[in-house]
């Protein structure tokens, strides 16, 4: 059912992946990534154009999955997806929000679960886009940039897409809340130095 819909979608190009990319925020079980790669073998020249299509749409939708969750809470997760997705991100997400939804932006777990539980767990919604600008724009650009270079010999490229990204984002994610945490820290201290100095 769910690939009918999306062959329905490809038949209207650019706005049929707006509406795709805006409902993988928010509920939609197919990633966009699929049509966008469909899209990008008819037409190569057009792959840049159709990545900042999708990558706006996207963007767009992540609130609204963020509302969703707010309202309905974890149960209308369960009813569309996997239930070892919504645990596996649930776990990240206690443990780190801001890195859980980085490395959720281009991992097999749908983007959606983190837009919902993001809502569910009260996590700031600025932050939440702001961080899936970054893990989003990764993954449509990329293999919009791959398609505009390299043509339709880029379809066996997208294939490991994710798994490249994976591999050189994730350190660099990692390496990047380390460094915000230690300074975190470093002012907290600071500030709790300078309490006490004046307090005396």
């Amino acid at each position: 059912m769910f690939q009918n819909i999306v062959d329905f979608l490809a038949d209207f190009g650019p706005w049929g992946l707006a509406i795709h990319a805006f409902l993988d925020a928010v509920i939609f079980p197919i990633p966009a990534f699929f049509l966008q790669v469909t899209l990008s073998l008819m037409n190569p020249s057009t792959a840049l154009w159709l990545a900042t299509v999708g990558y706006i749409a996207c963007l767009i939708g992540t609130p609204v999955g963020y509302y969703l969750g707010k309202v309905m809470g974890k149960s209308v997760l369960y009813k569309f997806l996997k239930k070892e997705w919504i645990d596996a991100a649930t776990d990240r997400f206690q443990k780190n929000g801001e890195a859980a939804i980085l490395i959720g932006s281009f991992t097999p777990i749908p983007f959606k679960v983190f837009t919902i539980l993001s809502g569910c767990l009260n996590f700031p919604l600025w932050r939440l886009i702001g961080y899936a600008a970054i893990g989003r724009g990764l993954k449509f650009y990329i293999v919009g940039c791959l398609f505009y270079f390299y043509g339709r010999a880029a379809e066996h490229m997208v294939k490991d897409v994710s798994l490249y990204i994976f591999l050189v984002g994730v350190p660099l994610i990692i390496i990047f809340l380390l460094i915000r945490r230690h300074r975190s820290k470093k002012r907290a201290a600071a500030d709790n130095q300078e309490s006490i100095s004046s307090g005396s």
